[in-house]
């Protein structure tokens, strides 16, 4: 009996468990999307007045994964290699619905996915709860399944490491770019990398070949106190205000995404060829003693994916 991708597969049963090519890669801490649907093409209206509809081809809905720091290094490698200017990386998999014994219950299986998108989560100095990196997927081919208990109590092999997650805070960071003191910015806006990825018609099949376009790389937003912005009043002079912004005055930097102990690095993006755009003055109320700060936002062309733990 077929299931539905987004009702039965992802219903509140225990831990969902992340397959690629064959290796356990770790327990998700959420999943979403993977339906599966049609769309319909409608006619020319003909002498009975009707309005004729018919199905168009399969589509498949992206898939979004949500993870704290465990993974095995094959995912995260994914998301590194995916990163890379003209790199094509897909990787086939299988996403299980399991008990909480990690006996599978239930599978959502993919082909041929591209990740169409990776969101690192925004950094706050004062923050508490823990953070998430998202990653989208968009396979060519998706198909559900029940799974029903196995006699011979057949479950995943998921380490500790991959079960529980490493603790990570948004509040334990560090930001490096060159010639600008980065040692007071507080905030730090969300960093989202996306793809497009286009769909391709092949001969009579009703399903698509899906290829990769472009990587658009977002802003880096970052907040800091005024009274340590003077490299950045500077770099927003000369760039924006007296236009000296070619290539050679663009900046490159790193974002590093620490363990609670603030020594040991979970993630280091790259970020290349920062171009200041913008820079807002928090005015603040009249006789506040709240800590006057500056926001800075600025263009990335290209991040990638260095270090993870």
């Amino acid at each position: 009996m077929p299931i539905s991708a987004s009702a039965r597969v992802y219903s509140p049963v225990g831990p969902r468990v992340l397959v690629l090519d064959g290796e356990v890669c770790g327990a998700l801490t959420s999943v979403t999307g993977g339906s599966i649907y049609a769309e319909f093409a409608t006619e020319k209206i003909g002498i009975d007045h009707l309005a004729r509809k018919h199905l168009a081809g399969v589509k498949y809905e992206d898939i979004a994964l949500e993870v704290g720091v465990g993974m095995s290094a094959r995912f995260y490698d994914w998301i590194k290699e995916s990163l890379q200017p003209g790199k094509l990386s897909r990787k086939d998999g299988t996403i299980y619905v399991c008990d909480y014994d990690y006996h599978p219950r239930g599978s959502l299986a993919f082909t041929h996915a591209l990740i169409s998108e990776v969101s690192f989560p925004a950094l706050d100095a004062a923050s508490k709860n823990a953070a998430k990196l998202t990653v989208k997927l968009a396979p060519e081919l998706i198909r559900s399944s029940r799974t029903p208990p196995k006699a011979d109590g057949t479950k995943l092999t998921v380490t500790k490491q991959q079960q529980q997650q490493q603790k990570w805070l948004p509040s334990n960071f560090k930001l490096e770019i060159d010639g600008l003191d980065c040692t007071h910015v507080n905030k730090i806006g969300p960093l989202v990398a996306r793809q497009a990825v286009v769909e391709r018609a092949v001969g009579e099949l009703r399903d698509y070949e899906r290829e990769p376009s472009h990587w658009d790389f977002g802003n880096l937003t970052v907040t800091l106190p005024e009274s340590h912005a003077e490299g950045w009043h500077q770099w927003h002079e000369d760039f924006v205000i007296k236009g000296e912004n070619d290539e050679g005055k663009e900046k490159n930097g790193s974002l590093v995404y620490l363990a609670p102990d603030l020594k040991t690095e979970l993630f280091r993006v790259k970020l290349s060829h920062l171009g200041i755009f913008r820079l807002h003055e928090d005015a603040g109320e009249a006789g506040s003693e709240q800590i006057h700060r500056i926001e800075a936002e600025m263009y990335c062309e290209q991040m990638e994916l260095q270090s993870h733990a």
